[in-house]
């Protein structure tokens, strides 16, 4: 440790976000960086713990106490290898990660003031690309073929671990490009797709194969691959089947998120193909981080309002005792797309859609209660029977994925990611693919 002493007296400083009416102008990242002086002083902070509860708590395994202190002393290059050894693509758990370390960072446990550690670790893979450490390798072949299905945060990972064990690997894509969820998942204004392209070449110019456009029946698997490693993740949505349902004007999340990641990619859609909000009254059902993502995504296309409803109870601000550490602490989280103006609602259910020729006009809501249930498990709902209609004119369901059910696969079948666990973080995705690639190259080793 450089500073024993630094979270004494150096408090935790976030780089921010780019002001309101500056960035709803436009799809650019909204999260701002610290210049270098301050980025070292904030890796200062690290106590490098007896115990690293971040270490623990990441999937990845990352050593925060170790890149933090490299960091500290200005070695970047030190803290690029160390980062790069456990986290494959720290870009972009840099950017989107929800930082299950800082949940277990010992001074948010005693201060509530974490490390800045997912910052810091974006901060210092953007220097390795800019300084140059970051440098296609090739690595020596085995002879033996994988074949790794959808490029998402999983299959990336995979591919990326298998080709530096010397396998020959090609991934296969049915989407127009690769990325999966980080390339049509996620907004722009949280990820700029360059930093999927940037990697992509790196990766091709170590000897990954990427092919897309190309649709796998995983009943009919394309020969001539020793191994296979299917991540495909949840393309099923979690459905409101209630009465309305066929009107005009509803529509899966992702429909929206994705046509919109297309359009800002250069695709064109006509008057009657393209989903916009602009100029309407905008209802999302869903509290999580996908409707977060369609909040963000409807002011930036002009929509005259923004209500968010949530069917669970507003959780408590900062503390919440029903959830301790070290369980994930539920509580009221703010993105920066509710800062750009949003209603929020909780304990709302949906009943039925209200149209008017033939488009959704409005929806009927009613209040709900959350009771403990009597041997602890999940609580109980119970209605009120106080009813509302919502005015809206567009409605978009975020209310998560369901798990993918898989067929009964040869032995030669790996599944990672989303489509082994459904809906999860893109960090444990991408220690999914990890783990399907180690246990590739296991199975692999005698054949």
């Amino acid at each position: 440790m450089g500073n024993p002493k630094a979270f004494m007296t150096i408090p935790r400083q976030e780089a921010g976000y780019r002001p309101v009416h500056d960035r709803i102008a436009d799809y650019g990242e909204v999260e701002q960086t610290l210049n270098r002086g301050d980025r070292i002083l904030q890796a200062s902070r690290c106590m490098d713990c007896g115990v690293p509860f971040c270490n623990w708590a990441c999937p990845l395994g990352n050593r925060p106490p170790e890149f933090q202190d490299a960091l500290y002393r200005g070695e970047w290059k030190k803290a690029y290898e160390i980062l790069s050894l456990t986290n494959d693509f720290p870009e972009f758990t840099g950017r989107v990660c929800p930082a299950l370390c800082e949940k277990s960072c010992v001074l948010q446990l005693c201060i509530d003031s974490p490390v800045t550690i997912r910052e810091d670790e974006c901060a210092i893979i953007e220097v390795a690309f800019r300084e140059g450490y970051v440098k296609p390798r090739r690595y020596e072949r085995n002879g033996k073929r994988v074949a790794v299905i959808g490029s998402g945060p999983a299959g990336l990972a995979a591919a990326n671990r298998l080709n530096q064990m010397g396998y020959v690997v090609t991934v296969l894509e049915k989407l127009e490009y690769v990325g999966g969820l980080l390339r049509f998942g996620i907004p722009n204004f949280k990820l700029n797709k360059l930093i999927i392209d940037r990697r992509i070449e790196v990766m091709q110019a170590e000897g990954v194969e990427f092919k897309t456009g190309v649709e796998v029946d995983l009943g009919k698997l394309p020969e001539g691959y020793d191994a296979y490693c299917v991540c495909t993740g949840t393309p099923q949505a979690r459905d409101l089947s209630i009465p309305g349902r066929e009107l005009k004007g509803i529509y899966f999340a992702m429909e929206m998120l994705a046509q919109q990641n297309r359009v800002l990619a250069g695709q064109t859609f006509s008057n009657d193909e393209r989903i916009s909000a602009k100029g309407k009254d905008v209802l999302v059902i869903g509290g999580g981080d996908t409707g977060s993502d369609c909040i963000g995504t409807a002011r930036r296309q002009g929509a005259k309002s923004v209500t968010q409803i949530e069917i669970m109870p507003k959780p408590p601000v900062g503390h919440n005792p029903a959830t301790p550490w070290p369980q994930w602490p539920v509580v009221l989280k703010t993105s920066s797309s509710h800062e750009e103006g949003c209603e929020r609602r909780w304990c709302l259910s949906s009943t039925k859609f209200i149209g008017k020729n033939g488009r959704v006009a409005g929806v009927e809501v009613e209040e709900v209660e959350w009771f403990p249930a009597p041997d602890g498990g999940r609580p109980v709902m119970k209605p009120t029977g106080k009813t509302e209609v919502l005015k809206t004119d567009m409605v978009l369901l975020a209310m998560g994925f369901l798990k993918p059910v898989q067929p009964q696969l040869p032995e030669n079948v790996f599944v990672a990611g989303d489509a082994a666990t459904g809906a999860s973080l893109v960090v444990r995705c991408i220690d999914g693919g990890r783990k399907a690639a180690a246990a590739i190259d296991e199975y692999l080793a005698d054949r």
